[in-house]
């Protein structure tokens, strides 16, 4: 079975009033892709793992979450929002004329994956969703507060300019407050996948480099979704392909998300859902292997090679 290459890809800029939407178009460039969204704090590097163990039939379309990776950040006085970021998928649609999406998402990715499908149930035909379901629940409002005060302390840092650069640290040392950062789910020796593109030289401090990402995005805001909401999100998506992978060493498909996965699994022949023993919230990027096992005859089934697809093999 071919898959896809790494080296074979497209850089896309997307423009929003805002500024352009990064991503990386691999593979397939004449039937529309599969669309890939990376979690919070993260960006489109994080699927370099996985990206070549796809099949090559199709494309997949990698972007980057505004405030994130290489795409612009949200204007000053702005703040980020999941809701908000789920207006990023039909945008991505009516820039390439898609009438229909298919979405993979990791993280906030995935729970943007499941908002959207909820709400268009129409426009998405396929969901994977690699460790998440549902938002983690809001626990502390005060929590909530602290975050705004912070959000806004680093709006002024950044009006200020260069003269209050974000911590700077050595290449090494990145790598290992990404790992830390991450209860290691990002292991020191894949942090490279994620540091490319989200890392810039310091002016104050030549020999060391910043976390370029928008601080802000540290800040942005959770959109609860209570057990009542979700089944009844649930209930829009109906029967359509769903594939949940969850890290076995984490917490983020939880008790709280049984309900919603009774409702999207019932008679519904076309719902799979496995637990990868060993691996954590990154599981696609440090389990990759063990993940395509089940992502690629998943895709095999609901977007099969097309017609035009096997002629341009002839």
């Amino acid at each position: 079975m071919a898959t896809l290459s790494l080296l074979v890809f497209e850089d896309v800029n997307i423009g929003v009033p805002w500024g352009h939407i990064c991503g990386r178009w691999y593979g397939n460039r004449v039937e529309r892709p599969i669309l890939a969204i990376h979690g919070w704090m993260d960006n489109l590097g994080a699927f370099e793992q996985l990206i070549p163990l796809l099949p090559d039939y199709l494309g997949v379309l990698c972007i980057d979450l505004p405030g994130h990776g290489r795409s612009s950040r949200l204007p000053a006085g702005m703040h980020y929002s999941v809701y908000d970021y789920v207006f990023i998928i039909p945008r991505v649609m009516r820039e390439f004329g898609w009438p229909k999406v298919s979405l993979m998402g990791h993280s906030l990715g995935g729970v943007m994956s499941f908002m959207y499908a909820a709400m268009a149930p129409k426009s998405v035909d396929m969901i994977i969703s690699l460790d998440v379901l549902l938002p983690r629940k809001i626990g502390d409002p005060g929590k909530l507060g602290q975050d705004i005060e912070k959000c806004l302390e680093e709006e002024q840092r950044q009006a200020d300019g260069n003269q209050h650069e974000p911590h700077a640290y050595t290449l090494n040392h990145l790598r290992q407050v990404l790992a830390r950062s991450s209860n290691n789910s990002i292991p020191q020796d894949m942090a490279h996948h994620m540091l490319r593109r989200q890392v810039t030289k310091s002016q104050m401090y030549p020999e060391k480099l910043f976390f370029s990402r928008d601080g802000r995005v540290k800040f942005y805001q959770l959109f609860d979704i209570e057990e009542g909401l979700a089944a009844e999100m649930a209930r829009r998506i109906q029967k359509k392909p769903y594939l949940i992978i969850k890290g076995a060493l984490s917490p983020f498909v939880g008790p709280r998300c049984q309900e919603t996965i009774s409702i999207l699994s019932k008679d519904n022949p076309n719902f799979e859902f496995y637990d990868i023993q060993g691996a954590g919230h990154h599981v696609h990027l440090h389990a990759a292997k063990e993940c395509a096992r089940y992502i690629v005859p998943f895709i095999r089934a609901h977007r099969p090679p097309s017609a035009w697809n096997y002629c341009s093999k002839l």
